[in-house]
């Protein structure tokens, strides 16, 4: 029989698993963390993870609900929907999601790895990834670009092309010591001008526009 626990006792192991699952995750990926290293700081055997969560993918999907609300209001609420400008729009968003790859670790590995939340997405049913919703901010910019190439600012008429676009411009800080020889005044200015070029070049004004 599973061993039962009080109210405080769950709300400490979930914490902990949390807490360790967010830590290995973001050092050593979904792949490498063995659940004995997830239960290990929580004082559980293995069978007894699986009443707090299903999988080791669940607990990763968790941690991404746990922020995806708060990165979505910095990068989309507070960032990209700020302005009616597209293109103003798209340059504040690149900064405040450059701004939340030193804040949140989690969501700056995975820019270098999206291959782990296909994989959570891959053992998981539809509806609990569905769960994200509003809340997920890859989603909401989606939408937005698929919005505003109907409306004609922005260019082309595939969103996950822009999206790639905008994806490259956030691999850039994962090279810094290959640019400008690490030296962080130049990498700096040039990572804005890299933002204004990249925003420039996927948006149109109305003089722009033929």
């Amino acid at each position: 029989m599973p061993r039962g626990f009080t109210t405080q006792e769950r709300d400490r192991i979930s914490r902990e698993l949390l807490a360790a699952g967010r830590e290995l995750f973001t050092r050593q990926g979904l792949r490498k963390t063995a659940l004995e290293d997830l239960v290990a700081p929580a004082g559980i055997v293995k069978s007894t993870f699986y009443q707090f969560f299903d999988s080791k993918e669940a607990l990763y999907l968790q941690l991404m609900l746990n922020e995806a609300g708060q990165v979505k209001n910095q990068v989309i609420d507070q960032a990209l929907l700020s302005t009616d400008d597209a293109r103003e729009g798209l340059r504040r968003f690149l900064h405040a999601t450059l701004e939340v790859l030193d804040t949140y670790p989690l969501w700056r590995r995975l820019v270098t790895h999206p291959e782990e939340m296909a994989a959570v997405a891959a053992r998981l049913e539809p509806e609990r990834i569905a769960a994200m919703g509003d809340s997920n901010p890859g989603i909401a910019l989606t939408a937005y670009v698929t919005d505003r190439q109907q409306r004609g600012d922005l260019v082309g008429d595939d969103p996950q092309v822009v999206v790639g676009v905008l994806q490259s411009v956030l691999l850039m800080p994962f090279n810094t010591a290959h640019i400008a020889a690490g030296d962080s005044g130049t990498y700096r200015k040039s990572l804005d001008l890299l933002v204004d070029i990249v925003t420039t070049g996927l948006t149109t004004h109305e003089g722009d526009r033929s």
